[in-house]
């Protein structure tokens, strides 16, 4: 059996799904699956920036973001389904965004209450996390074009919503409990937002 990465199956500008398709790599799927794994790996830098608190957390979210991307990269009414079932894949539930809920609000306690925008930055962790938070926006707005012209677990757009909230959290918790505070931009200026 070849080590061999490459396969050369790609060179001409398409990839294949887990649903048997091979489709254009720019086609408004592989953005939305390719935009959440950029996240992941961003993620992946976040982590080892981040207090073990956070990192265990970031852990959790990188691993369910394997199973969007399985959700994402399988075409449930595709005539080619034989390659792969979607049917024993671990989907986001309701549950999934209740947790994550759960969580920012359980760190928000901690934290002050927040009056005007934040300045993206302050520790390495913090601005790592303020680039997630932006890239799971992004990563949103992929999966919902692609939502308008193909069905999806209504759960996927709902879990990147609240997760690119929570990652605000993160960044905000890593700058206010680890670090100098969070730098606040107003009409009057800048400020720095420390502890409670």
């Amino acid at each position: 059996m070849s080590k061999r990465i490459y396969t050369g199956a790609g060179d001409k500008g398409q990839t294949g799904l887990r649903s048997g398709e091979r489709i254009d790599k720019d086609d408004v799927r592989v953005e939305a699956y390719g935009t959440v794994d950029e996240l992941n790996s961003f993620l992946g830098i976040a982590k080892r920036y981040s207090s073990e608190r956070i990192a265990g957390h970031i852990q959790d979210v990188q691993q369910l973001l394997f199973y969007i991307n399985a959700e994402l990269a399988y075409i449930p009414d595709s005539s080619s389904n034989s390659v792969s079932s979607n049917e024993h894949l671990r989907k986001v539930e309701s549950t999934d965004i209740e947790n994550l809920e759960k969580l920012a609000d359980d760190l928000s306690e901690k934290l002050p209450l927040l009056k005007n925008f934040v300045v993206p930055g302050g520790t390495d962790a913090a601005a790592f996390l303020h680039i997630c938070r932006t890239i799971c926006r992004r990563a949103e707005r992929r999966v919902f074009t692609l939502s308008k012209s193909s069905p999806l677990n209504p759960n996927l757009l709902k879990y990147l919503n609240r997760l690119s909230d929570l990652l605000f959290v993160f960044s905000r918790y890593e700058n206010i409990v680890r670090g100098n505070g969070d730098i606040l931009i107003s009409k009057n200026g800048p400020d720095i937002q420390k502890r409670v």
